[in-house]
């Protein structure tokens, strides 16, 4: 009925926790392995998943190989990352719905919640993140972006179930610290890349194809966000998601949270293509993509 994507690298503390949830509704679970070198490969063989292995470029890149060479037989595909999981009620409501979704019904988005240092982030905008993660085999793509990757659907609408749906990460402080770090450059890029239009993409997040909520936010965030000036984007984003969207009514982890999802990673991020704008300012156009290269490592 449903199969399961997940790629993986090194995440063995959270693979288990991933698919022995998805073995209560999923009839086929893939594991795209890029290279881990914990055992992350053996829990999820244990597990069931089907692992196949592909060297990394990006979340994109890596998430349509998925979708061309997995032997995919259900017909229906649900993306899902190694450190979420859905829960009972969402597991049940998908058994019981998803067989009698009409014809014209080809996406199922969910509402994420997100779980920070082991506190449930309810407030500043933060839950529900309404995101397409099921759809009809065939009836969907992945955006090629470096960074904030969505499915949207290629054909039919969709539909949203309520049940629980978690993104929680096990890992540390440093962790996320290092994770954001690698995800600001990678955001910079594709800024960079709107801006002097470097690389082919094929963006077309809309309300129709995906949720409205994530259409809304890529609209604002492209036509006005990106255009503020760097220091200014940061510190409003993070005050309206403080005080007005009430992110202190989630405690000091909250705080924690916000602060360094909503202020800090936004600041690094403008303080990243600042650093590349000035780097790629004497640069010929035919010359700047090897030179992004360089500089952010990544394989452009």
């Amino acid at each position: 009925m449903l199969a399961i994507i997940i790629l993986t690298h090194n995440e063995e503390r959270h693979i288990a926790r991933a698919t022995e949830m998805a073995k209560k509704f999923a009839s086929e679970i893939f594991v795209v392995d890029s290279g881990s070198v914990d055992n992350t490969v053996n829990l999820a063989e244990a597990a069931g998943a089907t692992v196949l292995h592909h060297p990394f470029v990006n979340q994109a890149k890596q998430f349509q190989w998925a979708l061309l060479n997995a032997p995919i037989t259900a017909d229906w595909v649900m993306r899902l990352d190694a450190d979420e999981y859905v829960e009972p009620d969402l597991a049940a409501e998908i058994v019981a719905k998803l067989p009698s979704l009409s014809s014209e019904i080809c996406g199922v988005n969910l509402k994420r919640k997100h779980i920070f240092m082991g506190r449930w982030i309810r407030n500043g905008g933060r839950y529900p993140l309404v995101l397409l993660r099921i759809w009809r085999r065939g009836t969907a793509e992945i955006e090629d972006r470096w960074m904030d990757e969505h499915m949207y659907l290629t054909s039919g609408r969709a539909v949203t179930f309520g049940g629980g749906f978690a993104d929680c990460n096990l890992n540390d402080l440093s962790y996320f610290v290092d994770k954001h770090n690698k995800y600001a450059t990678r955001e910079a890029v594709d800024v960079l890349n709107r801006r002097y239009h470097l690389l082919p993409t094929n963006e077309t997040l809309s309300a129709e194809g995906s949720s409205r909520q994530a259409a809304f936010k890529r609209f604002v965030k492209e036509r006005i966000y990106n255009h503020l000036p760097f220091w200014l984007g940061p510190l409003g984003y993070f005050l309206y998601r403080y005080f007005f969207q009430l992110g202190f009514l989630d405690g000091r982890p909250g705080l924690i949270y916000h602060f360094l999802q909503g202020f800090w990673y936004r600041f690094l991020v403008g303080a990243k293509i600042c650093e590349l704008e000035t780097a790629l300012a004497n640069i010929s156009d035919r010359d700047k993509i090897a030179e992004l290269s360089r500089l952010t490592g990544l394989k452009l």
